[in-house]
């Protein structure tokens, strides 16, 4: 073991343990063995959903080294993934343990990651069935930001985003169809690449999915450069999956300088609002003359189109599409679904066909609407959620508080938008906000680039490790 890398605190950003890979100062098993003495020390956290045998991922470690380095960036990096995605000999709850199955196979994405040499811990805790944005709509137990136990950790990808903000892993597998890619990013000081819609496919999760039209999986990682780095592998059109796209063989998620100006939108008047939060306004205010200092002139935009698409999302027919696959599964374990959850499903066969398309027509007419607003703009920049949540506020209000949290992401999926959720600074309560960078369709390079450059610019630590970021 080299001094410069400590089993109880060295980082595990993807660039750090390929250089010491590299190098022949770390080793895959290493790393392994202190991770498990990092979750052990963490005690009952709920991130855990299933962790696979310490011995085990050892001797997957071992195999790895007898061949030693490969030069894939994914070469003995741990990750973990959220239990709505089938790994191979893990069960999969989709947190409804009643309901638990150990696929065999699984699809494109993940055996990517599987055979780069990427090492895969277990699975993570969720709302269940991924419908949430706060984490703790679970029978595990909920997670809680890694910042402070009374606060939640975001969801529906609650142990992902804490499994990497407490330096468990170097990346988790999520999914995100209303923000749940982003969510827990904010609460966890960490990065959140949520790609356009058909990049990569969804072949890897429970039953396809349950918003198949527009979710997508996601990567939390330490870092941009990491979440790219694990995007690359991931993505890809899928001939097997059916809302898989062609265009996603033609995505360059390369990083690339900004330019030396440039505009980023912000939403206009009333629009940004932070429901009372006024430590969040200002570190908003914050990140914008971040952006100023690195060339950007702000233009605000009208979030009208936005704003009328994020309520169609749950106020609207659009959870029809739900019913599809859940609807089975509610009648068969209603007594076993979380309260919350069964409240929202059951709704679910609520809307007609006609409803159904002419929300479909109305979406269609916003996207229409937000093309000006792309003309005059680079990038847009949002808060990724207004405001953070106590665990017991959240209990106590659970609908309307988490349809706030999702006013800034609930539209991107229905309009086919990319984007990337990066840390941006804390409450003076230590609690941390981030915002996000969103492009249209295709666009991810441009999101991930702003991104990037933005990460650098705030010089916080990944997650709560203490870490700097990579030279």
């Amino acid at each position: 073991m080299t001094a410069t890398w400590s089993p109880a605190t060295g980082s595990l950003d993807i660039a750090t343990l390929q250089r010491l890979y590299t190098e022949g100062a770390l080793t895959p098993s290493a790393v392994i063995d202190a991770i498990y003495d990092r979750i052990a020390a963490r005690g009952d956290d709920h991130v855990w959903i299933y962790l696979a045998p310490r011995a085990d991922l050892l001797a997957e470690a071992r195999k790895l080294e007898e061949t030693g380095p490969t030069g894939d960036p994914l070469w003995g990096i741990p990750f973990s993934v959220k239990d709505c995605n089938d790994v191979p000999g893990m069960p999969t709850t989709n947190a409804l343990p009643e309901m638990a199955y150990t696929p065999e196979t699984t699809g494109q994405a993940m055996n990517r990651l599987l055979e780069s040499g990427a090492l895969c811990l277990g699975k993570v805790n969720m709302d269940q069935f991924g419908i949430g944005l706060v984490g703790v709509r679970t029978p595990y137990g909920a997670c809680s930001s890694v910042f402070n136990e009374e606060f939640i950790s975001g969801g529906s990808s609650s142990g992902s985003g804490v499994s990497v903000g407490a330096g468990l892993v170097s990346f988790s597998v999520a999914n995100d169809a209303a923000g749940s890619g982003r969510v827990p990013a904010a609460f966890n000081n960490i990065v959140g690449l949520k790609p356009t819609p058909g990049f990569i496919s969804n072949s890897s999760v429970s039953g396809g999915g349950s918003l198949k039209s527009a979710e997508t999986m996601t990567v939390f990682a330490l870092t941009v450069e990491d979440a790219v780095t694990v995007g690359k592998r991931m993505g890809g059109y899928d001939p097997s999956y059916e809302f898989s796209k062609p265009e996603a063989d033609q995505v360059d998620l390369t990083i690339a300088p900004l330019p030396k100006s440039f505009r980023f939108g912000v939403p206009a008047g009333a629009a940004l609002r932070f429901f009372g939060d006024d430590e969040a306004a200002k570190l908003f205010d914050q990140a914008i003359a971040r952006l100023e200092t690195m060339g950007g002139t702000r233009v605000d935009v009208d979030f009208t189109p936005f704003e009328e698409t994020q309520k169609l999302l749950y106020g609207g027919p659009f959870i029809a599409e739900r019913a599809l696959s859940m609807d089975a599964v509610t009648a068969q374990y209603r007594e076993h679904i979380h309260p919350v959850t069964l409240s929202i499903l059951e709704t679910s066969s609520n809307h007609t066909a006609v409803d159904v398309f002419r929300a479909i027509h109305k979406v269609a007419a916003l996207k229409r609407d937000t093309r000006a607003t792309w003309d005059a703009i680079d990038i847009l920049l949002v808060p990724t959620t207004p405001t953070i949540y106590r665990k017991s506020e959240i209990l106590a209000d659970p609908i309307q508080l988490n349809a706030q949290l999702g006013i800034y992401t609930n539209f991107v999926n229905l309009m086919g938008m990319c984007g990337v959720a990066v840390p941006n600074g804390f409450r003076p309560d230590g609690l941390p906000l981030g915002v996000t960078f969103l492009a249209p369709s295709w666009q991810d390079a441009k999101a991930a680039s702003f991104a990037a450059a933005f990460q650098k610019a705030t010089g916080l630590p990944l997650g709560a490790t203490g870490n700097p970021l990579p030279a």
